[in-house]
């Protein structure tokens, strides 16, 4: 999907990180939907670049992009 999001079973727990750290997708999220700035994010994590968010935001954007169904279980 992105070049700078990467997964890795041995880093994270195999959670999405940016490439070259162990700073997930997810994390960067959160702070986005806490209300959070792209500039707050990269206050928080200077060794991100704004393209580092913007490609979180594109790979969660393309992950709901697919297809899901429920099944109802018994």
């Amino acid at each position: 999907m992105s070049e700078r999001i990467t997964v890795q079973p041995d880093i994270c727990n195999g959670k999405p990180v940016i490439r070259g750290t162990r700073i997930t997708a997810q994390t960067v999220l959160e702070f986005l939907a806490a209300g959070d700035s792209v500039e707050d994010v990269l206050e928080e994590y200077p060794s991100l670049t704004r393209e580092d968010v913007w490609a979180c935001l594109d790979y969660a954007s393309r992950l709901l992009a697919n297809h899901y169904s429920l099944v109802p279980l018994a």
